[in-house]
């Protein structure tokens, strides 16, 4: 099978990794394709994502690289082993390969923690604010109604995870996208999701001064195994996956003090005199209220 032009996220994940472990283990390439019986071009392609590799070569790999047994050496395996088949196969060759990327990605974590400096994150928008949204920025109209729908498939990756955490810049609530009841309902819907157990949402108030804006918009999603997180930053016409630890360590740092600079969570369940002090759900409640 000739190689692949165009590799997966995860495909491109997986060789990234063992390339990693086999460095670590001070293994050259050209030894690898030994333990493979294989040639050099086969091992490069294997690490660039090209052609898969499987399961029991992978394993023999595995072992060899010095892989101890756990989370890591299973989170490989299950990688190596998925077909890349789900619901975002639909859209190839209508979306950009980077949200199909991230649609794979996002239904194999565990945990996600988005900070949006300038939008309501797309997991928590409604179909009218998605629409309003892409029509803005989306050249091709023919393809809108994909781009919303798929926007609204992703958000059945919500109810599985085991934690969503939003830190939200004030000025996605004050940027009027669509009309003022699509934001209204929007807003609502920000309450309403954050009534989940296992969803956090806060706002990052224009008081707090402009660190929010200078972070940008980056989401980190968390796997069952630490060293297969993911760290995902989204550009006008291109999109960064990083899987480097330290540098997703650094914006883990970076999300954590922006949760303790923002208001306090959406709380909808505690009682009306809980929200005295200035939290994020009094704020949200006071930009409904100018919508009006």
């Amino acid at each position: 099978m000739a190689p692949r032009r165009h590799p997966s996220e995860r495909q491109r994940r997986l060789g990234a990794e063992l390339r990693k472990l086999r460095t670590r283990a001070g293994i050259s390439g050209d030894q690898a394709a030994v333990l493979l019986e294989a040639d050099r071009a086969r091992i490069s392609n294997i690490e660039a994502g090209r052609i898969d590799v499987s399961r029991n070569r992978l394993y023999m790999l595995l072992r060899e690289y010095g892989c101890p047994p756990g989370t890591l050496f299973d989170g490989l395996m299950e990688m190596a082993q998925g077909s890349g088949k789900g619901w975002w196969c639909e859209y190839e060759g209508v979306l950009a390969r980077r949200a199909l990327d991230l649609a794979e990605l996002e239904s194999r974590v565990t945990s996600i923690r988005v900070h949006d400096s300038l939008n309501i994150p797309g997991m928590l928008q409604t179909e009218e604010y998605a629409r309003a949204a892409m029509a803005s920025i989306e050249g091709n109209h023919e393809n809108l109604d994909k781009w919303v729908r798929f926007r609204m498939e992703r958000q059945r990756v919500l109810a599985g995870l085991q934690r969503y955490h939003a830190v939200i810049c004030e000025s996605a609530l004050r940027t009027c996208v669509g009309s003022a009841e699509t934001m209204r309902k929007q807003l609502l819907k920000l309450i309403e999701v954050a009534r989940l157990p296992h969803v956090t949402v806060q706002i990052f108030p224009f008081e707090m001064g402009p660190y929010s804006a200078y972070s940008r918009s980056f989401i980190i999603m968390d796997s069952h195994t630490p060293e297969l997180s993911t760290l995902y930053r989204e550009y006008p016409i291109s999109a960064d996956f990083i899987g480097d630890g330290h540098r997703i360590a650094e914006y883990a740092r970076m999300f954590e003090r922006l949760a303790s600079m923002a208001l306090a969570p959406v709380d909808p369940a505690a009682a009306p005199e809980a929200h005295e002090a200035r939290d994020s759900l009094s704020l949200l409640q006071h930009a409904l209220h100018e919508l009006r």
